[in-house]
């Protein structure tokens, strides 16, 4: 089994997150449309690095940058949310990730949002103790979104 840790964001994952989050069947996956390169450098600058509640990892699998783990407040809610390269899908990635940010992250209640059909993802969650709380239609286009939360 592969090594899965957590570290510190570095300048060199950026590229990386960058070129994940352009990936077509990710998009689809988590119905989140990739950011153009400004955008996602704005982002990443304001919300996630310069954000003093934001709580963000990098997950590596042997030494390699396999994507992140993250948490935010927005409206006073703890948020969870992860992004994992098509190459580390299937491989217990994200749940090890995920299950390794929980023991850094103590705030109770977390709250993740998840598109119905991303059942790769709602598995994740429950395996490391999200339950399903929430549905909601949340576009125009028939999207669901379940709302887990880790108590």
């Amino acid at each position: 089994m592969n090594e899965v840790r957590l570290r510190n964001i570095e300048p060199n994952d950026l590229p990386i997150f960058y070129e994940q989050q352009l990936d077509p069947d990710a998009n689809r996956m988590a119905a989140f449309p990739a950011r153009d390169r400004a955008s996602f450098d704005a982002h990443w600058e304001t919300n996630i690095l310069g954000n003093p509640d934001a709580i963000t990892q990098t997950i590596l699998v042997d030494g390699e940058v396999a994507g992140y783990v993250g948490s935010w407040l927005q409206e006073g809610i703890r948020l969870v949310a992860y992004w994992i390269g098509k190459e580390y899908w299937g491989k217990g990635v994200a749940t090890r990730a995920l299950a390794a940010f929980l023991h850094l992250v103590r705030d109770r209640p977390l709250h993740a949002h998840v598109v119905k059909h991303n059942v790769g993802s709602i598995r994740v969650l429950e395996k490391c103790g999200f339950i399903v709380e929430q549905s909601a239609e949340v576009a125009s286009d028939g999207v669901v979104e379940l709302v887990l939360v880790l108590r």
